[in-house]
């Protein structure tokens, strides 16, 4: 039997005759008896009876009736559920954020929920090297990250450029809200990142460009680490605008670092050449009305 002889068989018990249940599915009379009838051959067992002008269902009937019910309420169901996922209104959006992700995110995040109420979501957080490598290896299918990347096999969607501060402990911070590259080196320096990645191959050409060699005592890419070490005085630490906008603990001050060009760049990326579910796209048109919104 196949879901059309069940759809069939359910009109006719329904419809209580082959004449009104024919008239219902849009077909004729004799091929519906003769689905009927190859139905109750194939299961050995006598389906449904006459009694006058009407069709009674026997007891094998009724089991088949409920089964039937169920069979075609679960077809509908799958067709509607992959339908909501192909227009992106199901499903999990799987999306990698940097360490230093967007202060936007959570709003971003919101606002889609709002479009998108029955999406869930898959968030990782990690260094942006390894986001790109979860996109390549389809673990995700969206990432936030932090540039410079090498990033040839990527869709970039470029969100914002912002400035470096300088984080200092009570210990450490003057009256003045700004503070020159160069003054920095003489302060034990906290780098946000590890060797090898954007932010912090970014801060060391900076201080390169203008022949200056900071005092780097520790990298940590774990932010409330990062955070705890220089309340305590352990270091001054330069991190992007986003961290400052967040709610800095106690005893921290921040500093706009003058004197320097060097911004952080964030993007969204998604891999290239490859199928891209309905849903990340939703996404991708989101962030970039945002973008055009605050532009």
């Amino acid at each position: 039997m196949d879901i059309r002889q069940l759809r069939y068989f359910i009109a006719i018990v329904e419809e209580g005759t082959i004449s009104h249940a024919a008239n219902r599915l849009h077909i004729s009379q004799p091929p519906l008896s003769q689905q009927l009838k190859a139905m109750e051959e194939e299961l050995g067992s006598i389906l449904v009876y006459r009694r006058g002008k009407r069709l009674e269902i026997t007891e094998s009937g009724k089991a088949l009736y409920k089964y039937a019910l169920q069979m075609t309420q679960l077809m509908e169901e799958a067709k509607a559920e992959v339908q909501e996922v192909g227009n992106g209104d199901k499903g999990t959006l799987r999306l990698g954020i940097n360490t230093l992700s967007s202060v936007e995110l959570p709003a971003w995040l919101h606002e889609f929920r709002a479009k998108f109420p029955q999406v869930s979501y898959k968030i990782q957080q990690n260094e942006s090297y390894q986001l790109c490598e979860l996109v390549r290896n389809r673990a995700l299918e969206l990432a936030i990250v932090r540039l410079p990347l090498e990033l040839d096999d990527f869709s970039v969607l470029h969100l914002h450029t912002e400035p470096f501060y300088l984080l200092a402990s009570d210990q450490q911070a003057s009256l003045e809200q700004e503070m020159p590259l160069s003054q920095i080196v003489q302060y034990p320096l906290i780098l946000p990142s590890t060797e090898g990645l954007g932010v912090y191959y970014t801060i060391q050409m900076t201080f390169s460009e203008q022949n200056l060699q900071p005092n780097v005592v520790a990298e940590c890419s774990d932010i409330s680490l990062l955070l705890r070490l220089v309340a305590s005085d352990f270091g001054v630490a330069i991190v992007p605008e986003t961290l400052v906008k967040r709610h800095l603990p106690d005893h921290i001050h921040a500093f706009r670092i003058t004197g320097t060009p060097a911004t952080a760049s964030t993007a969204l990326i998604w891999l290239k050449d490859y199928h891209i579910s309905r849903m990340a796209l939703n996404f991708i048109d989101l962030l970039t009305a945002a973008k055009a919104r605050h532009m």
